[in-house]
């Protein structure tokens, strides 16, 4: 005797309004009067598999091609909020940008890669493998925001902390990612298939080097708590060490320490933190490969 696993229950609507703004100031309006922001749409496709309703309006962001620009700065790179994964992985800029590269490149699945935007990752309240963000996180990003208000920024940490509660109307425009001289980044993950899925846990690694020796750097880690979250003791374990698999199993420890796993079906939360001092190891064996 077969089974067939019920369909996810979820409100339905009948009719859902599209509407396509041409400037930023048009999409800002629209969403204050109560719509949703709609980029790749990778997330909101699977609303029904979270028990969640669709919304009456959306406010697709297709046209608004500002959303879309690079902009070289002075030691930062402004990246457009409705770039892609691949877009992102393409993009050849300064090596401190290396984690988030090596995070859009292996997110998800390819067909995911082409469609889901840079702003959608950070804003999807409630994915916690999101890989741009521990990449983001590590590399100090900040996002630069329009509301009705005007323009403001804010680091990715404050974002990430209130982005249940941001104001109506509001839109991430552009992430502004620091590339200081000398800093180099990786990034890892770990699926349950090897793959393709969601991360169990994701890590990134950002450092700058002197003669050999760790003078700065930034470890954060996703999957493993809610949201993706720096490890400000795991950095300081690195600090005046030489980069290599020792130090990075001893920091990577120090990792597990700073956070609470969560419980999920695809691992247990002990295992999320098991697994972070053999990610550190990759991470560090990914830099000390590529300064070689």
């Amino acid at each position: 005797m077969t089974t067939t696993a019920d369909p996810p229950r979820v409100q339905t609507r009948a009719t859902i309004e599209l509407r396509r703004p041409a400037s930023l100031s048009e999409a800002v309006g629209e969403l204050q009067a109560g719509g949703t922001a709609l980029a790749g749409g990778t997330w909101i496709m699977r609303a029904a598999h979270r028990d969640e309703a669709f919304d009456a309006v959306y406010v697709a962001l297709d046209r608004i091609a500002e959303l879309r620009a690079v902009q070289e700065r002075d030691g930062a790179v402004a990246l457009g909020a409705l770039l892609t994964h691949d877009e992102l992985a393409a993009y050849d800029g300064s090596p401190a940008l290396g984690a988030l590269a090596t995070a859009a490149a292996r997110s998800a699945f390819p067909a995911i890669r082409s469609t889901a935007t840079l702003g959608g990752n950070i804003g999807a309240v409630g994915f916690a493998e999101a890989d741009l963000v521990p990449a983001l996180l590590a590399l100090g990003a900040s996002v630069e925001l329009v509301s009705p208000q005007g323009e403001s920024t804010a680091s990715l940490e404050t974002y990430l902390a209130s982005r249940g509660q941001r104001p109506a109307g509001e839109l991430i425009a552009r992430v502004v990612v620091p590339t200081p001289a000398g800093a180099s980044s990786a990034f890892e993950r770990l699926t349950v298939l090897g793959g393709g899925e969601y991360s169990v846990a994701n890590l990134a690694l950002s450092v700058t080097l002197q003669d050999g020796v760790v003078r700065a750097a930034r470890v954060a880690v996703g999957s493993v708590e809610e949201v993706a979250r720096l490890c400000p003791a795991a950095a300081e374990a690195l600090v005046g060490e030489r980069l290599d698999a020792a130090v990075a199993e001893r920091a990577g420890k120090v990792a597990a320490q700073e956070c609470t796993g969560r419980e999920g079906l695809d691992a247990p939360g002990w295992y999320r933190l098991a697994v972070l001092p053999a990610l550190l190891r990759r991470a560090t064996s990914r830099l000390i490969e590529e300064a070689s």
